[in-house]
């Protein structure tokens, strides 16, 4: 005669506090989930890292001779808009993580599982953005030995590149959304079409004063020129004063740097739990 042996099924939590402690536990279990398949694979790891370096060596050494900035340095006035430009292209890498799990079937056993309905998502999350930072550090250093300097101090360096973090945290939940909505990881195509036009429709590469008036207007409200923005002029750029507009944009970056991203993610944020909870349905 065989005995069977069935683990109990953990009770969940009823009240507020205790439902907190459940989704950042297994947050928590499923971001060491994605980090261990980092460890497991450190070539992908390295061709992430890669990848935003080769991009911030080709527009400043290939384009950079041809570009000219009034009163500073278009490779020190680059660095910026290429951290910016790695954290919105992050979106690729969330989405596809996210419709691979869902292709493979994995996100169906999560939720076949007593785990938090956001766990899944904030798990993804926090991965992406360690991911982040380790690609905000390499670009960083990549930047300073192209001559790239933060002029006003540590302290202002280090909330410019917090903004950075933040923008990144925000489009996490755009990527983790648009992933359960995709048919497949081929799929990305549809991101890169999206992701590829706002980021360079930005402050990232040309201030938007230099492009026609519709524009350039559109450029200024890009979220992604806000944070751009901000941390230029954080880190001291010279050539921030001469290439500024006199828009509300423009003069209300910092402002803008945080509303968008704390507004984008107040409305993908529970887009992305409400969809993965309706996944199967």
């Amino acid at each position: 005669m065989t005995v069977t042996h069935t683990l109990p099924v953990p009770e969940i939590p009823r009240s507020p506090l205790g439902r907190l402690r459940w989704a950042a536990a297994d947050g928590w279990t499923l971001t060491r989930r994605a980090l261990a398949h980092w460890v497991k694979r450190p070539e992908q790891l390295a061709i992430g890292l890669a990848f935003p370096v080769l991009l911030v060596l080709m527009m400043g050494y290939l384009f950079g001779g041809q570009m000219e900035v009034p009163g500073g340095d278009y490779r020190e006035f680059i660095i910026p808009g290429m951290f910016a430009m790695t954290m919105v292209f992050g979106v690729e890498a969330t989405f596809t993580a996210i419709a691979v799990d869902a292709a493979k079937g994995v996100s169906d056993r999560f939720r076949a599982m007593p785990m938090a309905p956001s766990a899944v998502v904030v798990g993804r999350g926090a991965a992406d953005l360690v991911d982040a930072l380790a690609a905000l550090s390499v670009m960083a250093l990549c930047g300073l030995a192209m001559g790239w300097r933060a002029h006003d101090g540590i302290v202002p360096a280090l909330a410019g590149l917090g903004l950075l973090l933040l923008l990144r945290f925000a489009l996490i939940w755009v990527g983790v959304y648009l992933g359960l909505l995709a048919k497949g990881p081929e799929s990305v195509m549809v991101i890169q079409i999206l992701v590829w036009p706002i980021g360079f429709l930005s402050s990232a590469m040309v201030a938007p004063s230099t492009m026609p008036g519709w524009l350039g207007t559109i450029a200024e409200w890009n979220p992604m020129s806000a944070t751009v923005t901000a941390c230029r002029d954080l880190f001291g750029d010279p050539a921030l004063a001469a290439l500024a507009s006199d828009s509300w944009a423009s003069d209300n970056a910092l402002l803008l740097a945080v509303a968008w991203p704390l507004a984008i993610t107040a409305v993908f944020f529970p887009l992305a739990v409400r969809r993965y909870r309706a996944i199967g349905r």
